[in-house]
């Protein structure tokens, strides 16, 4: 058994950047990671293309800048490189390779009773943590929807997570499945590689330059959502032209009060318009059957396919270990309280990177996180 004053569960850039807010307050701490190694989502599970869609202003970790000489928008490469040097400035230590297993709340200690398997070393490691921070991202596990047929497909059928480059598809008929940032850019790379591309476009979406976000975050500092939400709808609007005939069209709410609300994020145009524009990507309706490499669309639309590329996001998998966080998370395993309050449940449980916020929203969570645990711990004291 041992005992931690707070226990990380999660090594991606919201359990790094809530452990050096802590580290801040010389408040200790362990951190643990099921994977070989940190943030690996951002190493092994991204695309080659892969930047940061929002400018680096909007995507620093609590406490450490860019470089001066860093681009505007990040490429995954240069990330990792900060991620890592972060860890080198906060001397932050993961346990790798250790899994969570169960987490209990003992009410009569007052603190968490974790349970966690060293897969290295292939034991058991009990932990008493008087604070928990559950840092083990949205994006946990794959999503992949439910569909007549999927298990015959007579092709490939894999996860964005496992998409890398689109120059292995060269004159192939691939389908991807899922509009948002990630879908749209595969898109655009498999049609850039000579793939003959289809999307499916199921809901509207707001589409967005880089440009047109990066005013709109400056601007929603100091103006309300819906008057920022009206520019940046008119500016998308002379820059795109109606969207309509191509399949794509507008939610009825703007882009920012989506995103406060619903969490969901507007698609930052890389390219992919111009293609569906020009016929090089073709918008498709939703699946509604599979049969062999055979896909029907709704409206009556059918084509023949060699690969299935799934853009469908991800899922939380904290409720599979996580017990007694039901005043925290929902039954999806993401917080139950809306942005700015999601943070914080009852005994000493605290949740970082959860409420679709973004490198931006993982800086807040951590330094909230840190600074409520050192009021509690000056509490218990006093």
């Amino acid at each position: 058994m041992e005992d931690v004053v707070v226990l990380i569960v999660g090594a991606g850039p919201a359990g790094l950047a809530t452990a050096a807010c802590l580290s801040q307050l010389s408040i200790p701490y362990v951190i643990v990671e099921r994977e070989d190694c940190s943030a690996p989502l951002w190493r092994k599970h991204t695309y080659d293309r892969l930047k940061l869609h929002l400018a680096k202003e909007f995507c620093k970790l609590p406490h450490m800048s860019y470089p001066v000489d860093a681009p505007t928008y990040i490429p995954k490469s240069t990330f990792v490189k900060y991620l890592d040097e972060y860890i080198e400035c906060f001397k932050i230590q993961p346990r790798y390779l250790t899994v969570v297993e169960s987490s209990t709340y003992d009410i009569d200690r007052k603190c968490w009773s974790v349970v966690a398997r060293d897969m290295e070393n292939c034991t058991i490691v009990n932990y008493m943590a008087k604070f928990l921070v559950v840092a083990s991202g949205e994006n946990s596990a794959e999503n992949i929807p439910v569909i007549p047929g999927l298990e015959n497909l007579l092709g490939v059928a894999i996860h964005s997570s496992s998409y890398k480059s689109g120059i292995s598809y060269s004159g192939r008929n691939v389908l991807v499945v899922g509009s948002g940032n990630s879908g749209m850019e595969i898109a655009y790379d498999l049609a850039s590689h000579g793939a003959n591309t289809s999307i499916v476009i199921r809901s509207p979406i707001h589409v967005m330059t880089k440009e047109i976000i990066r005013l709109g975050m400056t601007l929603v500092r100091h103006l309300p959502l819906k008057m920022v939400d009206g520019l940046v709808v008119m500016m998308a609007n002379f820059k795109f032209g109606d969207l309509s005939r191509y399949g794509i069209t507008r939610p009825k709410k703007g882009p920012f009060v989506l995103k406060s609300e619903t969490g969901r994020s507007a698609v930052i145009d890389v390219g992919t318009i111009d293609l569906i524009k020009k016929g090089n990507i073709k918008v498709q309706g939703g699946i509604t059957k599979i049969k062999g490499k055979t896909i029907e669309f709704q409206g009556g639309n059918e084509g023949s396919f060699d690969a299935i590329v799934f853009a469908t996001g991800y899922k939380s998998t904290a409720n599979m270990w996580l017990k007694n966080g039901d005043d925290l998370l929902n039954n999806e395993g993401l917080p139950k309280r809306g942005f700015p309050n999601h943070w914080k449940g009852g005994t000493m449980l605290y949740c970082a990177g959860l409420a679709r916020r973004g490198l931006a929203g993982i800086a807040m969570d951590a330094k909230n996180i840190a600074n409520d645990i050192k009021h509690n711990i000056e509490s218990m004291s006093g």
